[in-house]
């Protein structure tokens, strides 16, 4: 048993490490991002397939209104992936027992919008600023109920950014949170 949660710890610290070299390089301009043309709504479903069980374990709902019209983007899948499956998973970790998850899209011409919104706990304005920070962790009272060095949305924000795309939070406390993020639509040279 104990072997098993040294094992489990062990490798989110491993995690959490290559994720501190990789916003190191980040914020150095040095990492390389492997672009590969992405159907958004195939990666987002295959994303959404790992959370579905967990939520539905809660007796929550995990739903969905892709209705951009344009979902194909130049990005770097991995690093995309791991936005798209960080925001999941804030939103997941700080809903309540039955939580309520939608995820929803719109295009206009250049750029494609994705909406995470939940019925979780919220956040507050002052901590609403600040959340983007490295480093920075919402107080929750309990300190130990959220696992986590606080990189989460530091990365999400630093990889949207080398995508040429955005990040915004909007919440009240006690009535959830949408966090929308916008990245640029392939160009077509007609």
């Amino acid at each position: 048993q104990y072997a098993k949660i040294i094992k489990a710890e062990n490798s989110r610290l491993e995690g959490q490490v290559e994720r501190v070299l990789q916003l190191a390089k980040l914020e150095k301009g040095e990492v390389q991002l492997k672009k590969a043309v992405v159907d958004l709504h195939g990666l987002i479903k295959n994303v959404a397939e790992t959370y579905e069980i967990n939520v539905a374990q809660r007796h929550g709902t995990l739903s969905f209104d892709l209705g951009a019209q344009d979902c194909n983007v130049e990005v770097d899948p991995v690093h995309i992936t791991n936005v798209v499956s960080n925001l999941l998973d804030n939103a997941n970790k700080y809903s309540p027992d039955t939580p309520k998850i939608q995820v929803s899209t719109t295009s206009t011409d250049n750029e494609i919008s994705i909406s995470f919104t939940d019925n979780g706990k919220g956040i507050s304005k002052d901590d609403l600023k600040s959340i983007f920070e490295k480093f920075y962790r919402v107080s929750t009272g309990d300190i130990h109920d959220v696992k986590g060095f606080g990189l989460g949305l530091f990365y999400v924000k630093s990889i949207l950014e080398a995508h040429g795309g955005t990040i915004r939070a909007e919440s009240e406390p006690g009535a959830g949170s949408t966090f929308t993020i916008t990245l640029p639509l392939m160009k077509y040279h007609g």
